[in-house]
Order: structure tokens, then sequence, then C-alpha cells
């Protein structure tokens, strides 16, 4: 495509004034935000550029050849990556809402019209993760993704176990800090890290899986007794997005707070950093580190994607067209910690084994093993109890 590009920008809120600040820190002229598309004309944003409320000024704009949409609404991010194609023009998304619920259909969009869409800064930030998939687990080999995909709720958990403050406390000052939205249920209940790993799920194993299909439990129902088991048993509770080839060649999928032992490289990531454990054979495990949210982390790795769409670079999604497809599963067993109440409340989880109980007045608890899609039969029946689940792995 042309040497110099010249984006239409939709959405100037904490990654897209931090894209504008890194833009103004690079080298070079060759590429400049043309104009910006916002809501509300009237806000101050502290800066001098070429601001407009009315879509079509960038669409209209024979200068512009890229676009980038930054934004938070789904449905209309939607709209702007699909005018996008539609009309050739190359464009970068992170808003990993819509993508988790549209990526198949602007998949083949892009190949129809032969359109460059990338999306990398949409999962983990600064971390290269969806690249690297492309790029070097595009085989067989590929085992797992697992990893603390949220930094709102990674800095929350690292308040709690390393300062013992208090689930709202930590909660209160990841607000004041700006890593925390005033409703913080996305994050915290598990959507934000679900929506990235449908979309890593794609890149890394080649399948597409309806977020509605897949388990998601959060940390908004952690409380003291849940803290305390963890650092008996010499963990730390962190927020997982996990994807892993089950046995006969499935896939299962799951966003779950697990207990994470000291050996692991996850346990020592802190505050708002993200963590990538990607595991194959052969070369068992690679470990990827970096800050999975803020304005200039993301806005980053929104001009690597802009870079590499002037090269005409491209997803290819190999792992889509393997000759070995694999298919999505709940069919696999696993060890969980479960905090409850009432008997009644005990008796929603359908253990195959149980290998741990206490009972006390206050709480109680089971450890033992369940078979996943029977969490996923009673996931709507968890919600809103006085109960807490976590994943609890043998190693």
């Amino acid at each position: 495509m042309k040497k110099e590009i010249k984006i239409g920008l939709f959405g100037f809120g904490s990654v897209g004034r931090g894209l504008y600040d890194v833009l103004g820190a690079v080298e070079g002229k060759d590429i400049v935000i043309k104009r910006i598309c916002v809501r509300n004309l009237n806000k101050d944003r502290g800066v001098v550029a070429d601001f407009t409320d009315q879509a079509d000024d960038i669409f209209g704009d024979p200068e512009i050849n890229m676009i980038v949409e930054l934004i938070d609404d789904a449905e209309a991010a939607y709209t702007i990556v699909r005018r996008s194609l539609e009309a050739h023009l190359p464009v970068v998304s992170g808003n990993k809402k819509m993508l988790a619920y549209h990526l198949p259909e602007l998949i083949e969009l892009g190949r129809q019209t032969s359109t460059p869409f990338l999306y990398d800064a949409s999962a983990c930030g600064s971390i290269p993760v969806i690249r690297n998939l492309e790029e070097y687990y595009d085989n067989d080999l590929l085992v797992s993704v697992k990893g603390i995909l949220n930094g709102s709720s990674n800095f929350v958990l690292s308040k709690i176990f390393n300062e013992n403050m208090t689930y709202d406390a930590a909660l209160r000052l990841a607000q004041e800090l700006g890593f925390a939205e005033s409703d913080p249920s996305l994050d915290f209940d598990g959507w934000d890290s679900l929506f990235k790993l449908v979309i890593l799920t794609i890149h890394a194993f080649g399948i597409y899986v309806e977020p509605e299909k897949i388990f998601r439990y959060g940390i908004s129902s952690m409380n003291e007794a849940d803290i305390r088991f963890a650092a008996e048993k010499q963990r730390r509770i962190k927020l997982v997005g996990h994807v892993e080839k089950s046995d006969d060649g499935g896939v299962y999928l799951w966003v779950v707070p697990q207990l994470i032992s000291r050996d692991k490289y996850i346990y020592s990531v802190e505050d708002e950093f993200n963590g990538v454990v990607i595991k194959g054979r052969y070369y068992y495990k690679q470990f990827m580190f970096g800050r999975g949210a803020g304005g200039h982390p993301t806005g980053a790795a929104v001009l690597s994607d802009i870079t590499a769409c002037k090269y005409d670079y491209r997803y290819e999604y190999k792992r889509m067209n393997s000759a070995s497809p694999v298919h999505h599963t709940n069919d696999v067993v696993y060890r969980i910690y479960y905090r409850y109440r009432t008997e009644e409340d005990a008796t929603l989880i359908r253990f195959t084994k149980i290998r741990e109980r206490y009972t006390s007045p206050e709480w109680s608890y089971i450890v033992g093993d369940v078979n996943l899609a029977d969490l996923v039969a009673v996931k709507e029946q968890l919600a809103g109890k006085e109960i807490f689940l976590a994943a609890y792995p043998w190693d």
C-alpha cells in the first residue's frame, strides 16, 4: 500500500490517546492521524487535532487509507470494521468483545475483499500473542495456551495476596488509579478474559467457539475464606483464561480463578501485567510477559498493527485450514475448590470424586473432581450466590 499512512481514527479514550502519544514519540512522519471521530465534540481532549462526530467525514475522505477502531461500543465497532473491509480500507481493531462475536464473519469478509485486518492489540495489550501463534506455533505440536489475560483483575489480586488488602479496598484503589471501571464486572467477572480467549483460540487451534458455550467464572464473589485457603495451600488465586487440547483431539476452554502454585510462571505475574504460557510437544513451555492494560502499552501494540498493515501483512489463519481440524469439547475432568454456605448450594455441583471436605457454621468447602460439561450446565445457577469456585491444578 502507499508509503504514507493517513489514519482515520475512531475513538479517543485511553487507548486512542495512547496511540496519539506513541505516534508523537516515534521518528518519521509517514504515519499520521488525519482525522478522529468521537461521540462528543464538546469534550476537551487536550490536543490539537481534526475531530469530527460523523463517520462519513472519515470514510468520505479520499486521503485516508487506513482505519483504526478503538471504541468501547461493540456493535458500533462491528459497523466500522465491516464498512472498512467493504471499502477495501485496511483496518486495525482493538474491540475484543466485537471480535469475539463477529470474527468468523469478518475473517471471511477480509478474504473476499483481500483487505488487511489486524487486531493484535485486542488481546493482552503489549504482548504480541496473536502474531506469535500465527507465525511460530502454526502446527499440531501446540498443546495449550494459558494465562492472565486481564490486567485489572490481576492488579486487585496482587494487592490482596501481596499487601493483605481486602477485595473492596483493592478494587477501590484500582478504580482510583484508572485500572478498573466504575462498573468492574467486565473485568472481574471474567468477560474481558473470555473475549480474548475466544480470539486466541482461533489462532492457536483454528476453531471458533461461541462465548456462550464457554464456562466463565470470575473473582467478584471471592472472600477471606478463599484467600485463607489459598495461603494455607501455598498458592495464589489468579483469574486465568485456558484453552487446551484434550486426549481425544478436541479442545476445551474456560475462564476461571485458578489456585496457582509457586513454581508456575504466572504465579509471579503482578499488578496490571499479563502473562501467557504457551505449551507444546517437544518444546514444552514458553512464557510471554508484558503490560496488558493501559493507554500507552496498548497504543504501542496498535502501532505495531498499523506498521504491519503498512507492509501488507495479514493473518493467514493457518490452523483453520489444517488437515487435522479439532472440535470443541467440555468432556474433561478437572479438580476444583468449591466454597459454599448452604447445603442446597453444595448440591449444585456434581462431583465425580470428593477429595477433601470442610464444614463450619460460617462457610464450607469441597475439593473434588468435576466434569467441565457439568459446570457449563449449571453456570447460570451459580451466579449471584454466596459461593466461589476455582480450578485447583494438580501441579
